[in-house]
């Protein structure tokens, strides 16, 4: 007997499961709910029933699911903070030449996820050769004490060049860890690539979403746990999966975990259909 495997998708209006088990295929549709992993079990539920089979005999848990883009549409991401390099605070709202609507005077732009006044500047330098000046440990415990006080429920960590040399951003994403009870996201550990703008803006994406998806994927592997089932495994949006823990700590690779699934699923059913007039196996 094979491996059976179950995959669950979560919309926004149903939550759809798929259940491969013995060469079959078992689908169940049902309403996505408010805390998603409520549907997402109650699917499993469903089509472990139509199959006869106990959830504790399945053997591997796919996820894909909308929590962190939903977070972004709808604006109700966690209160961020940003700590970057002094003179470069606002990288968020200046972006790049490389915009729509470049000469239009009326243009509007998106409201930054981090508003100016929890936006924070660090006195250090670092360049592509190395570090020029080092952080001062007391200036970060004391600008600590500012973000604290904004009621911030994350942090995003950005500073010049750490993609190269990350030595003064550890510094400081180690001291607001140790002074803040917040998660940290620190650039070079979210996206170690040159461009400050692309580089900051996907590690605020990443503090943004991230008390989301830690909340989310904790409670889904909770309650798989109880029914028996293995530990989720989640689709991230470059089409691949990896273990929770991994998204709770890298939440930005999740944004499109849900569209990245279907064109995933519709890839493998075009390969099955060119290798041999039919969908593609229901386990790829």
């Amino acid at each position: 007997m094979g491996t059976r495997r179950i995959g669950v998708d979560v919309g926004g209006t149903f939550t759809d499961v798929a259940l491969s088990l013995d060469g079959g295929l078992v689908t169940a549709k049902v309403p996505t709910t408010a805390d998603q992993s409520e549907g997402v079990i109650a699917g499993i539920r469903t089509a472990c029933a139509e199959a006869g089979v106990d959830p504790e005999s399945v053997g591997e848990f796919s996820h894909a699911m909308t929590v962190s883009v939903n977070a972004l549409l709808e604006g109700d991401g966690a209160r961020t903070a940003l700590v970057t390099t002094e003179g470069f605070r606002d990288v968020l709202e200046i972006g790049r030449q490389d915009r729509p609507s470049l000469y239009d005077l009326d243009a509007e732009k998106p409201t930054p996820l981090v508003p100016r006044r929890r936006r924070f500047e660090v006195d250090e330098r670092a360049t592509a050769d190395g570090v020029e000046r080092p952080v001062d440990g007391d200036e970060v415990r004391a600008l600590a004490a500012e973000i604290r006080e904004t009621d911030a429920e994350s942090v995003a960590v950005s500073l010049l060049h750490a993609y190269a040399h990350p030595e003064n951003e550890r510094r400081v994403a180690e001291v607001l860890r140790s002074a803040l009870d917040v998660p940290v996201s620190a650039s070079h550990e979210v996206l170690a690539e040159f461009r400050e703008y692309e580089r900051t803006s996907t590690t605020v994406v990443d503090a943004y979403v991230r008390p989301a998806i830690d909340r989310y994927v904790g409670r889904l592997t909770e309650r798989a746990k109880a029914l028996g089932l293995p530990r989720p495994r989640i689709m991230q949006a470059n089409g691949g999966i990896t273990d929770a823990e991994t998204v709770r700590r890298n939440a930005v690779t999740t944004v499109l975990s849900g569209p990245a699934a279907g064109v995933v699923g519709a890839s493998a059913m075009a390969a099955g259909e060119r290798d041999g007039g039919g969908p593609g196996r229901a386990d790829e």
